[in-house]
């Protein structure tokens, strides 16, 4: 089966229908439910700070290019970035059970996208570039990793050069305060055990949530 035909096969035995519903597991195992908080042990963790309500740019401007003027790179606009898009917007309760909601939508409420940033040395969060990864439930970046100025300029120039200069920024000069990067992945998982095989039709679904919360809270910056 080549790679065409195994997209539409799992396309066809994964969809809902109008005579019956897709394949499931018919019941949720209690016992063996994911964490939805995906944490580092060990890592050091970073502890962003919140954001303060001071208002912020008309909705209406966010969508017209130019009319928003561009924060720096730094420290709480990464943190005001993270929290708008891939935040905690609220706990609830309900008896014994207490639960988040996120600033993106999820299928669910099941959260399999996790955020990852790549990031040039910054004032309050490393002296050398790194790669951190978000922990929302306490708002925080765990480092993973950190590397030299040389690969971090590299990076910033390959990707910097195959975008437009108005979106490349200081990046497609190799700037390493130009700009960072943002990464998305998926904890399938986490769907899987509620959605079973649609699992990874959520995870994608989630994604483009994911996405579309980041591109607004970016505009909101002037990003």
């Amino acid at each position: 089966m080549g790679d065409v035909d195994a997209v539409i096969e799992y396309h066809e035995r994964t969809k809902h229908r109008f005579d019956r519903y897709a394949r499931s597991a018919g019941c949720l195992d209690w016992d063996n439910q994911p964490n939805p908080f995906r944490t580092f042990a060990g890592a050091p963790c970073i502890l962003l700070p919140l954001a303060e309500d001071v208002g912020g740019p008309a909705y209406s401007d966010i969508f017209e290019p130019g009319r928003v003027a561009a924060e720096p790179v730094q420290r709480s606009t990464i943190a005001r970035l993270l929290e708008c898009s891939l935040g905690i917007s609220a706990w609830k309760e309900y008896r014994d059970n207490r639960w988040a909601l996120r600033c993106n939508p999820s299928s669910g409420n099941l959260h399999p996208t996790e955020g990852y940033v790549i990031a040039p040395a910054i004032e309050g969060l490393h002296g050398s570039p790194a790669v951190y990864h978000y922990a929302p439930e306490s708002h925080a970046l765990e480092r993973r990793t950190a590397f030299t100025e040389e690969p971090w300029r590299e990076l910033a120039r390959d990707v910097g050069g195959d975008l437009p200069q108005n979106l490349a920024g200081g990046l497609s000069s190799g700037s390493p305060d130009g700009g960072f990067f943002l990464g998305l992945s998926s904890i399938h998982w986490r769907e899987a055990w509620k959605y079973g095989e649609r699992a990874y039709r959520y995870c994608q679904h989630d994604t483009g949530h994911a996405l579309a919360a980041v591109a607004i809270a970016a505009a909101s910056l002037g990003w």
